[in-house]
């Protein structure tokens, strides 16, 4: 993957949050300490933002750095099914370990797929 799709993917994931949680790039920006400007840069990969300042947005946006890079490696493109894909993870990181292999279990029988 080259350097400017890395920070496309993670700039339009930094905008599908934003979007989620009803912000405009200047709120997100007043929240995290930037400029609009910086975070319309960021959201269109435009700029290499450290990672104390992706830290940043994360708190600003209330959601762990680790989910600015969710589907990093997917398209960009946004999908009716990413609502119910973002509500399965949420509810799976507040379940127990026992219960989020039940999970995947009944995932990979639903979906055809063998083990790994």
């Amino acid at each position: 993957m080259k350097d400017k799709e890395i920070l496309k993917l993670v700039g339009a994931r930094i905008r599908v949050l934003r979007k989620e949680k009803d912000l405009s790039q200047e709120t997100l920006g007043e929240k995290g300490g930037f400029h609009f400007s910086y975070i319309g840069q960021i959201e269109r990969g435009e700029k290499n933002v450290s990672l104390l300042n992706l830290a940043k947005i994360a708190a600003a946006l209330d959601v762990n750095l680790i989910q600015l890079f969710t589907y990093v490696d997917e398209d960009p493109k946004i999908v009716e099914s990413d609502e119910e894909i973002i509500e399965i993870v949420s509810i799976l990181r507040k379940s127990n370990p026992e219960k989020i292999h039940l999970a995947r279990n009944i995932i990979r029988e639903i979906m055809g797929t063998e083990k790994d």
